[in-house]
């Protein structure tokens, strides 16, 4: 295991091990977009991560882990301070999980594993003994760990790139207004470009903003306030009915 600096550069592909963790305290770090050979896991002990790639962002807070595949390019930014945590594996170790990003639920028994592996030293032996049970464990959790939809896909069209630069997205009228075409346009431009019509786009954006100000320790009636909803009541429906549990518990360490 290394630990960083936020200025330390750290290349895994330049270590032939089959297993390498680092960790950092890293505060408003931006890693910039580029990729690895080595499969990533991508977790924290606090703070929240966001992660973009070429056409979609994914939010990660502390109760998830997400699987990078090698050779996919993406940015990781830290806003916040973030106890970051990172595991690079050779490609052949782990073969059962995709080659797309994935964002995971954990559990106490994952969470555990996760970090020990993170903190071990660079000269493990991972194919025996205690060590090789560890890597089996983890693999195992991993393989049946529940996927998140905590991705948004990024529309590519030029007429929409006003709303990406805002910091609360509004209603579908303003939004025609903010990018001078008209809401039949936007919704159209909507389902082609990301699946979705602009209400589930702004819905799922407004989620993973609650969670990033949620992993920033703001109280949940100033995250309604900040994205508009009507009340903190509101705020708290709306997370439950998207994520199935209450901001609190959702945010809680050692999520089942």
């Amino acid at each position: 295991m290394a630990w960083l600096n936020s200025d330390d550069n750290f290349d895994p592909d330049m270590l032939d091990n089959s297993v390498l963790g680092i960790g950092a305290d890293l505060t408003s770090h931006d890693s910039g977009f580029h990729y690895h050979q080595k499969g990533q896991l991508l977790f924290s002990q606090h703070g929240c991560m966001r992660i973009t790639l070429a056409n979609s962002v994914s939010i990660l807070p502390p109760t998830r882990v997400a699987w990078i595949p090698g050779q996919c390019k993406h940015r990781v930014e830290m806003q916040h301070t973030v106890g970051y945590r990172s595991i690079y594996f050779d490609q052949r170790v782990i073969t059962q999980l995709p080659t797309q990003l994935m964002i995971l639920t954990t559990t106490p028994l994952l969470t555990e594993v996760l970090e020990r592996i993170a903190l071990s030293s660079f000269t493990t032996d991972w194919q025996c003994g205690a060590p090789a049970n560890l890597l089996a464990v983890c693999i195992d959790e991993l393989t049946s760990a529940k996927e998140e939809t905590m991705t948004l896909p990024l529309p590519a069209d030029y007429r929409l790139s006003p709303l990406l630069e805002m910091d609360v997205l509004p209603p579908l009228k303003e939004a025609a207004t903010r990018c001078g075409a008209s809401e039949k346009t936007i919704t159209r431009l909507f389902k082609k470009e990301t699946g979705m019509s602009y209400q589930q786009w702004r819905q799922q954006w407004r989620i993973i903003k609650a969670i990033e100000l949620l992993a920033a320790g703001k109280k949940q009636g100033d995250i309604a306030h900040r994205l508009h909803f009507a009340s903190d009541s509101a705020f708290i429906t709306f997370f439950r009915t998207m994520l199935g549990e209450s901001p609190r518990t959702y945010m809680k360490m050692n999520h089942h």
